[in-house]
């Protein structure tokens, strides 16, 4: 806000966690729209504030991927968000969802890269737990080995975090790309090892010029922290539409070219002998241990 303060754009999109939105906590986005007022106040501006949620897959990004974005027009005139490429409603169950023609995948990114010979990040996977990923189908996470799975009852339902031990599917998006993840938090590539630089940055639809620098942490930090390039773009072409009325008739640049057929699972290992189930008491002792808020 500063920086539009003292700048006067005559158009700005700024983009923040969908938690900033969140009911009964949204003090963030009510304390920007009171300094926007302000601004217009002092300055003798007009500028909008209109904000949505975006879901980054809805849009041909190949990543599922909430976010809050918020655009306004110094002359005042209210941004009308682009629909989605498809809508959920529209889709009677998952499978039908994910099968939508415009949907891109996880294979539709990255799976050109399967044997590309790019080193993946040179972190064990899961530390102690590592050993369980091959045993976990694609699109699953630990909940497989819960009382409410198929596999074995290591864990607790609902003990760990959704993207403890999440491997990605090939015929779906990819969750979201984590910023600072630990050591046995995903997504896992299919083949059970950590995605490389040039598949996260696939899956955040950036060019495959760009080349992000710096340490392992670093790389997945910047790339967990950065914005889908094809959503800036969808949005940067309708911004230049309504505030300065320029129509690009060209296609998206950036949208995933579709790979078809997509090949089938990978096949599930045995769980290693050193993974016992626990027995039921002393999972909840563990469990109330490492539970997460």
């Amino acid at each position: 806000m500063r920086v539009l303060e003292e700048t006067l754009p005559y158009a700005f999109i700024i983009e923040n966690v969908y938690g900033l939105a969140y009911k009964g906590k949204d003090e963030g986005l009510v304390y920007l729209e009171e300094r926007l007022k302000k601004i217009n106040g002092e300055k003798k501006t007009k500028y909008s504030f209109t904000w949505k949620v975006l879901n980054a897959a809805h849009y041909g990004v190949p990543q599922v991927r909430e976010r809050v974005f918020i655009i306004g027009c110094r002359d005042g005139k209210k941004f009308i968000f682009p629909a989605p490429s498809y809508s959920a409603e529209d889709t009677k169950n998952s499978d039908e969802l994910f099968s939508f023609e415009s949907y891109r995948c996880a294979w539709d990114a990255i799976g050109d890269l399967d044997d590309s010979g790019e080193a993946p990040f040179p972190s064990k996977v899961g530390g102690i737990w590592g050993g369980l990923l091959p045993s976990i189908p694609e699109g699953k996470n630990y909940l497989w080995h819960t009382n409410r799975g198929k596999g074995k009852e290591l864990f607790g339902w609902r003990s760990r975090y959704w993207s403890f031990l999440l491997k990605l599917s090939k015929n779906m998006p990819s969750w979201t790309i984590q910023a600072q993840p630990g050591t046995a938090i995903g997504p896992f590539h299919w083949k059970n090892r950590r995605l490389t630089m040039r598949e996260m940055a696939r899956l955040q639809t950036f060019p495959d010029d760009v080349e992000v620098l710096g340490g392992t942490s670093n790389v997945q930090r910047q790339i967990g922290n950065a914005v889908p390039s094809l959503l800036a773009e969808v949005l940067g072409r309708e911004l230049m539409l309504q505030y300065f009325d320029v129509e690009s008739t060209q296609e998206l640049k950036l949208l995933p070219p579709m790979r078809r057929p997509i090949p089938a699972p990978e096949e599930l290992s045995p769980v290693p002998a050193k993974y016992k189930p626990v027995p039921v008491s002393e999972r909840a002792k563990r469990d109330e241990k490492l539970a997460f808020p």
